[in-house]
């Protein structure tokens, strides 16, 4: 929920967090701090994270009020790194967090815990994100350190050089082994995509990895970067996507996707592949559906 309201002549002066419990009574004095704490206030379309902060007339103050079983906060470790040098850091995300910040939080998300990390190694540099996993999707995410990494990454993944490897569980058994999905990609409702033309060109290629009871595990190499694009094409051929409840997935205790693998060219031109194995939930989720995939060798 976000809420907006403009600072009157009456509350010029005070602090940020005595006025947004004015101007929004329904959110207690803390709960207003907490969502300040955790990125989901903005002043003049500028993100505040200091509750002390004086406000003038005319400010205006947008609050994203998320519900407080959602925040999971994210902090990096080194055993957290699957691979690092000059340029690259790379890290495998939860399931259920955040790529990049919200409306509602920075705090929390894939980013603000790269920024913690770079900031515990002295490395002055902002985050820059140069491609995203869905809240639901778990697996590896690529940060680049400079920005001429950042150049690089983002131009190898607009060419299609970085190479993607994911898994998905899915419910229905595919009448073919491999076959590739070519069918253009568009917005459809506000947080939903579909195939449809007019549509952004959308490639991905599928293979089945184990068949289960009435499902299937998957690997899909997306060729092309649409938004949603895996969801959506597996929606397309009547394979949802396990616990992808907007596209119609069978319930489970989280989205059955996950980011494998990814490969890139480093600054020497030499291909460096990272993988990341799926978490303990994302196999026991595959054996509730017949599938024993921590026997496999998937990485």
């Amino acid at each position: 929920m976000i809420l907006k309201n403009v600072v009157s002549a009456e509350l010029s002066g005070k602090r940020l967090d005595d006025v947004a419990a004015l101007l929004f009574p329904a959110l207690s004095k803390n709960r207003v701090r907490k969502i300040i704490d955790l990125g989901g206030c903005s002043v003049n379309k500028s993100m505040v994270r200091v509750a002390s902060r004086q406000l003038r007339e005319g400010d205006e103050i947008v609050v994203g009020v998320m519900e407080p079983e959602r925040f999971r906060d994210l902090i990096l470790e080194e055993r957290d790194i699957l691979f690092e040098d000059k340029d690259v850091l790379a890290i495998c995300k939860p399931a259920g967090i955040n790529s990049q910040r919200t409306p509602y939080q920075l705090k929390g998300t894939v980013e603000y815990a790269i920024g913690a990390y770079l900031k515990s190694k002295g490395i002055d540099e902002p985050v820059r994100i140069v491609h995203r996993l869905d809240r639901g999707t778990s697996g590896m995410m690529l940060f680049p350190k400079n920005r001429t990494s950042a150049a690089s990454l983002s131009s190898q993944l607009h060419e299609g050089i970085v190479e993607k490897r994911y898994l998905a569980l899915v419910t229905g058994v595919p009448s073919n082994s491999e076959w590739l999905v070519n069918a253009p990609i568009a917005k459809i409702a506000p947080s939903r995509y579909g195939v449809a033309t007019p549509g952004k060109e959308a490639r991905t290629e599928f293979r089945t990895v184990a068949v289960g009871a009435g499902s299937a595990l998957l690997e899909a190499r997306p060729l092309t970067g649409r938004t949603h694009q895996i969801r959506v094409h597996l929606e397309h051929n009547a394979l949802p996507i396990v616990g992808d409840r907007v596209y119609g997935g069978a319930e489970a205790s989280r989205m059955m996707l996950h980011c494998l693998s990814m490969s890139f060219l480093d600054g020497n031109g030499s291909r460096v592949p990272v993988s990341a194995s799926p978490d303990n939930e994302f196999l026991a989720v595959c054996k509730e559906f017949g599938i024993d995939a921590e026997a496999m060798d998937l990485p």
